[in-house]
């Protein structure tokens, strides 16, 4: 568990919920979402983008999935030609949800 006090005291640690999420998905950008992938050492290449557009999309047309795997199925499926889960955890190896949505700027 996070130690809260960190973001209480911390007002510059506002902008980001303890897991790491943006709190106000109106403050992502692609400049944010470069400093993101920066702090995961992810060097954000074309394909990383074409990731991020799909999560960006899924949470425009579904909302917030209610599991992972509901994400991570479409992706897989979108993605199938180039390798599926295969694939997008050579791109994200921490998850192309768990990692991918953060640097989307998505809970």
């Amino acid at each position: 568990m996070p130690d809260i006090m960190k973001f209480i005291v911390n007002e510059g640690a506002l902008d980001k919920d303890p897991a790491g999420n943006l709190l106000d998905l109106g403050d992502w950008s692609e400049d944010i979402a470069r400093k993101l992938a920066r702090e995961m050492k992810i060097e954000l290449k074309p394909d990383h983008w074409e990731v991020i557009s799909c999560l960006r999309a899924l949470y425009r047309q579904r909302g917030q999935a209610a599991h992972a795997r509901d994400v991570l199925q479409a992706l897989g499926e979108r993605f199938g030609k180039k390798g599926g889960r295969k694939y997008l955890y050579q791109l994200f190896p921490g998850g192309a949800v768990t990692q991918g949505s953060r640097i989307a700027g998505l809970p």
